[in-house]
């Protein structure tokens, strides 16, 4: 796991998380022996580790950072790698537990127990790839429109990003001479992009969907993995974060990856327009993202530098460069 030590006097929410208690509550919750391997996983927000049965079946881990999501919310992500599951759709759902469901709890955390799903990460795609990819997510889309949530935001700015910048401002996480300027820009941001998302469709989609969230297997195709960021959100969030470029550079990977999606469910091209305000708020959720960190763990575990006036002098200048970016866009035309 590549994190700092905790500082003293914070001992953080998975401090009684030792090797022999994570190995006790899963044989306990799968009802069966492991053996004595209990290796920890890079993860930054909860805490994962790999484990094997005596039967030799890889397993994994993953126990939620309490206070993240509600228990329904976590039930909200297991319920849509069920239902993805069940269409056949490429995911790595969890494994039923001697209780009935896929979640356990022990010692105020949740958790749940994945079977190891071997993969490899890709940088570049081909073009077959790209249709595979456009495949995945249309399927995972078309399963995805098909309820709704009990308790996932909705990635829009008057929810989403609103929240985020409320949590910014109520602590101290920002130098006080530069809060009115990020104030007043995240405010401006969000009244100009909002009316983009108005009748806009919103699904459960994947959330975070990057490289990093996808293996392929020989002969398999794509895996899509890790939905804990899983939100009610305009389906376009979970296609402009894969792309090598923004929209107008990259327009052969999006129209090969588009025409795999339409195979499988319509794509309404008018959302091309949400890629520049999604990664406006993609922006100001990650700096939320650290500060959270800050808040549960005493210090930043990404950003060495997070919290200091160069920091957020930056991340103010680099929403600023975005939004002038957002008020240059071409007007959409059609369905494009």
């Amino acid at each position: 796991m590549n994190r700092p030590d905790q500082p003293p006097g914070i001992p953080g929410p998975f401090a009684a998380l030792t090797p022999d208690r994570v190995l006790s509550l899963v044989e306990e919750s799968l009802g069966r022996r492991c053996t004595n391997l209990c290796r920890a996983m890079n993860s930054y927000i909860n805490r994962v580790f790999e484990l094997e049965d005596e039967e030799g079946h890889g397993l994994i881990a993953k126990f939620y950072r309490p206070g993240r999501w509600s228990r329904q919310g976590v039930q909200d992500e297991h319920d849509f790698l069920r239902d993805l599951a069940r269409q056949e759709v490429p995911v790595v759902p969890p494994l039923p537990l001697e209780n009935g469901s896929t979640l356990g709890e022990g010692d105020g955390l949740l958790f749940a127990v994945f079977p190891k799903k071997g993969g490899r990460l890709v940088d570049e795609y081909s073009d077959e790839q790209w249709l595979a990819l456009g495949h995945l997510l249309g399927r995972t889309h078309m399963v995805g429109a098909g309820r709704r949530p009990g308790d996932r935001p909705q990635m829009v700015p008057w929810e989403t990003t609103r929240t985020q910048v409320d949590y910014l401002l109520s602590g101290d996480f920002i130098p006080p001479d530069l809060r009115v300027d990020f104030r007043t820009l995240a405010e401006r941001l969000m009244d100009e992009i909002a009316p983009l998302f108005e009748n806009m469709e919103l699904i459960r989609i994947h959330g975070d969907c990057h490289s990093a969230n996808l293996i392929h297997r020989p002969d398999e195709s794509f895996y899509l993995i890790d939905l804990d960021d899983m939100v009610v959100g305009p389906p376009v969030q979970d296609i402009w974060m894969l792309l090598p470029a923004g929209p107008e550079e990259a327009v052969v990977e999006l129209d090969i990856l588009l025409e795999g999606y339409e195979t499988f469910r319509p794509f309404d091209r008018r959302s091309l327009r949400l890629i520049e305000p999604l990664r406006a708020m993609r922006f100001i959720h990650y700096t939320a993202w650290c500060a959270r960190q800050v808040a549960d763990d005493g210090r930043s575990v990404i950003m060495p530098d997070f919290g200091s006036r160069d920091y957020w002098q930056g991340e103010i200048n680099d929403l600023a460069d975005q939004m002038e970016r957002i008020r240059t866009m071409p007007p959409p035309s059609g369905n494009y």
